[in-house]
């Protein structure tokens, strides 16, 4: 199992001109209990089960272990995930040659709505924010895609 620290923001501004790559996702859950969530992602055509335990204090660290399955296997699991499917392109846009931004544009319930992360190496590395990066809302739990699967940004 590995941790993961990272920091999430709204999006203000454009970002697309910057971004290297792109994914569209589709995601559920099959359990969102804070201590523990179980995904399902569908990235392009590759399958995912990922499983992430409570964060700490500040919301930026957690665990996280995750799995490559087959995309029949993960397309069949989505069937039995929590309503609401999160849809989703993530966007790869490079903050400098170590660190990148993975900002995730919405859409079905959640359209409208566009967040970016950034994972980091440390809590307290540093990064520079670009002038599309909006308030931090790192550790604020209604951003976290199982909680925006229960209530969705347009049922806020």
């Amino acid at each position: 199992m590995t941790k993961e620290i990272e920091r999430k923001f709204l999006v203000t501004g454009d970002f697309k001109k910057h971004a290297i790559k792109s994914y569209k996702i589709a995601q559920g859950y099959l359990s969102v209990v804070p201590e523990r969530t179980v995904r399902i992602r569908i990235r392009d055509q590759q399958g995912f089960i990922t499983i992430k335990g409570i964060g700490n204090a500040s919301g930026t660290t957690r665990f996280e272990w995750e799995k490559e399955i087959p995309v029949n296997e993960a397309e069949n699991l989505l069937l039995l995930c929590e309503p609401t499917t999160i849809e989703k392109i993530r966007y790869i846009v490079p903050e400098n040659d170590n660190l990148y931004f993975e900002v995730d544009e919405f859409f079905g319930k959640n359209k409208g709505l566009i967040i970016a992360e950034i994972e980091l190496p440390h809590e307290n590395t540093s990064f520079t924010k670009p002038s599309w990066l909006g308030e931090e809302v790192t550790g604020e739990q209604k951003y976290y895609n199982a909680m925006l699967a229960k209530k969705p940004f347009s049922e806020w």
